[in-house]
């Protein structure tokens, strides 16, 4: 079989080569690689910035959004052939911590949690792929072509469930949500709150276009802008921070009304140093009893929650969201820069 494979901390090694089809073991699936979505992470390895193989080996198969159709199941498993499924990401820890002792490995303690195409696990850019039935999640046949989306909005899902979490303290009936970056995990973001019935507003430095059209069709408001200035006075009460870019960061820790949530989900580069009045930021905090907490990674519930939320949504804007698909053979061409909200890699082509 054809499969998309790196050496962590090589650059320039990402390359698609032959290797055996894989056999399951007690327990596991045999699925059929159907499209793998290409998100920063990806790229991030694929430059050698981090990235694990697993024991005893050099290369590794990439990829962690996943989908595909299964083709061979255990005995008793509650799967049967042809089922669409995607396959979670990580896997706790062998030791484990209390996060993962309690399933709770998104939260994993001790960071030795593996993860599939990333630290120490084959990830799923391949023809063939198994994976053990307890970490697969069955997806409705709606989402055939989209279903590789699940894995980033499982992210979001995961943030929206700290959110009512942390709203829970006191009264919470939140009306407005701000998210920055409309990207993939932005886009997913406002598709949710619009799902919960808020009034959305998504802010992003690309002009009019796409992105645009896409949160408007979604109900939303967008904004063309670098700051949150227009947000000063009407102030939302959750900010979902998807760029990581480090002033949108300060700038929202100081912009939610009384008793605002800010999460979160962009990883900022670092290397950047911001002018701030840390007293300020402090006193807006402590003094509208604030909340400002990050989130990374998802569990199982929130695979299965993000593959409820996308088969509730409209399909025709899932599939806008995916603005390039390439095939295998040229997977290479997936990790170019351009413009796209979602590069998908056809594992079947």
């Amino acid at each position: 079989m054809r499969a998309l494979t790196f050496t962590p901390g090589s650059k320039g090694s990402l390359d698609v080569r032959e290797l055996p089809d894989p056999e399951p073991a007690k327990g596991e699936l045999l699925i059929q690689g159907l499209a793998l979505g290409i998100c920063g992470t990806d790229r991030e390895l694929a430059a050698a910035e981090y990235g694990w193989p697993p024991p005893g080996r050099d290369r590794m198969v990439i990829g962690h959004e996943s989908l595909g159709r299964v083709l061979q199941t255990p005995e008793g498993s509650a799967f049967s052939a042809g089922d669409l499924v995607v396959g979670v990401v990580r896997r706790p820890d062998p030791v484990p911590c209390g996060a993962c002792r309690r399933g709770e490995f998104d939260m994993c303690r001790n960071g030795r949690y593996t993860e599939r195409g990333i630290k120490e696990i084959d990830g799923y850019a391949s023809e063939r792929w198994t994976i053990e039935a307890g970490y697969a999640v069955r997806l409705d046949p709606s989402l055939e072509s989209v279903g590789m989306l699940v894995e980033p909005t499982s992210v979001v899902a995961k943030a929206w469930e700290q959110i009512d979490r942390i709203g829970s303290r006191a009264w919470f009936e939140p009306r407005t949500v701000l998210v920055t970056g409309a990207g993939p995990i932005g886009l997913l973001a406002a598709l949710l709150g619009r799902q919960r019935g808020l009034e959305v507003h998504v802010l992003d430095r690309a002009p009019a276009g796409l992105k645009s059209r896409l949160v408007t069709d979604l109900g939303g408001t967008y904004h063309s802008a670098s700051s949150l200035e227009a947000f000063a006075k009407a102030k939302p009460d959750i900010i979902i921070e998807c760029t990581g870019a480090g002033q949108l960061v300060i700038e929202a820790m100081m912009t939610t009304a009384a008793a605002g949530i800010v999460c979160l989900c962009g990883l900022a580069p670092g290397g950047r140093l911001h002018r701030v009045d840390a007293g300020v930021i402090n006193r807006d905090i402590v003094l509208e009893n604030d909340v400002v907490f990050g989130t990374v990674n998802a569990n199982l519930r929130h695979f299965r929650n993000a593959a409820a939320a996308l088969a509730e949504a409209d399909p025709g804007w899932l599939e806008r969201l995916i603005t390039r698909r390439v095939p295998l053979d040229r997977a290479l061409d997936a990790f170019e820069p351009g413009d796209d909200v979602k590069v998908v890699i056809d594992l079947t082509t």
